[in-house]
C-alpha cells in the first residue's frame, strides 16, 4: 500500500464512522485523501468532525476506483452489496459489520492478537464485534500465559453500541424520568435509562441471541481455538460510551496473579487497573476514548480449575470499531 493512498470512510455520518475520521486525522494516517460517504439523504452536506471537514458524496460502487482503502461503518446490507465492489477494483475493504466475520476466505483481525492475518486478506479484512475485541484485550494475554480452555463472560454494553439515535433515547428518558412523566422507548423495546436489558440482537432458536454467539465463533477465529467453550450473557445498560464485561475464565496450566499481572500489562492493548484497596478499578467513564481496554479485579475463581475472575472496560466506538478498522488501515 502506498504511503499517499487515498481513504474514503463508507457510513462517515455516522457514530462510528466520525470517530474513524477522528482517529485518521490524531494518529496522522499517511493518506493524501480522506473522502466521506454516506447514503444519498446525506449527500452534499458538509461533515466536520474537529477540524476536518468534507462534502459527503453518496457511496456508489464508482467511489472505489479512486480510494485504496475504504473503511465500511454503514450495515451489514451495505457492507454486503459493495464490499465486494470495493475488491473487485483494487480497494481493500476494511469492514465493521458481521458480514464477512465468519467467511473462511475473509480474514477476522485484532492487530495486537494477529497482525499477520491482514496479510491473507482477498480484497476484504473484518473487524470483530466490539465485545469480542474488548474481551480479548483481556483475556488473550492470559491465554499466552495459561492456555485459554473456556469462558463465562456477562457483557454490561454502552448504548452507544446502537448507534446516536439510542444515546439520544437514554438522555430524553432520563430527562423524562426525571420530571416525574413516561420514558417512551423506540430504539430498544423497553426503556433503557435507569434500567438493565438482557437483550442485545435478535434471539435465536436456543435462547441465546447473536451477540452472544459472536464471543464464541470470533473469539475461537481470532485466537486460532476451534475448540474454545464459551458461555455469554450480553446485556444493556444505561451507559452512554464504553462497554465492561466480568470475565471467568478457566485455562489448562495453573494460574499465578502475579504472572496474570504482568500479562496483562505486558500486552499493547489493556492497561493493568487493579488496585481495590484504594477503589482503583476500570469503569466506562475511566476508559472512554481510550486506546487500551483496562483489566482490574483480578483474582482467582472459586468455581472453576486454574480459573481467574477479571473485569474489563473499554471504548467500544474505538477499540471495538474504530480504533480497531484505523490499525488494520495502519498495518496495510
Amino acid at each position: 500500500m502506498k504511503k499517499d493512498c487515498r481513504i474514503g470512510i463508507i457510513g462517515a455520518t455516522g457514530a462510528v464512522g466520525q470517530e474513524i475520521i477522528r482517529l485518521l486525522v490524531n494518529r496522522k494516517f499517511p493518506c493524501s485523501e480522506i473522502k466521506a460517504y454516506a447514503s444519498s439523504r446525506s449527500a452534499g452536506n458538509v461533515l466536520k468532525v474537529d477540524e476536518w471537514e468534507g462534502v459527503v458524496e453518496e457511496t456508489t460502487p464508482d467511489v472505489f476506483d479512486d480510494l485504496d482503502i475504504a473503511i465500511f461503518s454503514a450495515g451489514g446490507d451495505t457492507s454486503k452489496a459493495l464490499a465486494p465492489e470495493a475488491a473487485k477494483r483494487n480497494c481493500v475493504a476494511i469492514d465493521n459489520s458481521s458480514a464477512f466475520r465468519m467467511d473462511e476466505t475473509v480474514p477476522l483481525v485484532v492487530p495486537e492478537i494477529n497482525p499477520e492475518a491482514v496479510k491473507e486478506h482477498q480484497g476484504i479484512i473484518a473487524n470483530p464485534n466490539c465485545s469480542t475485541a474488548i474481551a480479548l484485550m483481556g483475556v488473550y494475554p492470559l491465554h499466552l500465559a495459561f492456555g485459554l480452555k473456556r469462558m463465562f463472560v456477562s457483557t454490561y454494553q454502552a448504548v452507544s453500541g446502537s448507534g446516536v439515535a439510542a444515546m439520544k433515547e437514554l438522555e430524553n428518558q432520563s430527562k423524562a424520568l426525571f420530571s416525574g412523566e413516561k420514558a417512551e422507548a423506540s430504539v430498544y423495546p423497553h426503556p433503557i435509562a435507569f434500567n438493565l436489558l438482557p437483550h442485545v440482537d435478535s434471539f435465536l432458536e436456543d435462547g441465546y441471541t447473536r451477540e452472544e454467539l459472536k464471543m464464541l465463533n470470533e473469539g475461537r477465529k481470532i485466537m486460532n481455538l476451534p475448540d474454545l467453550k464459551v458461555s455469554c450473557t450480553c446485556v444493556r445498560v444505561p451507559v452512554f460510551r464504553a462497554h465492561s464485561m466480568s470475565i471467568n475464565a478457566e485455562f489448562e496450566k495453573p494460574v499465578d496473579l502475579e504472572i496474570a499481572r504482568n500479562a496483562i500489562q505486558s500486552f499493547s492493548g489493556s492497561e493493568l487497573f487493579d488496585n481495590p484497596s484504594k477503589n482503583e478499578y476500570p469503569t466506562p467513564l475511566a476508559y472512554t476514548e481510550k486506546e487500551k481496554c483496562g483489566v482490574g479485579r483480578i483474582r482467582k475463581d472459586h468455581a472453576l480449575d486454574n480459573g481467574l475472575a477479571l473485569w474489563i472496560s473499554g471504548d467500544q466506538l474505538w477499540k471495538g470499531a474504530a480504533l480497531n478498522a484505523v490499525q488494520i488501515a495502519e498495518i496495510l
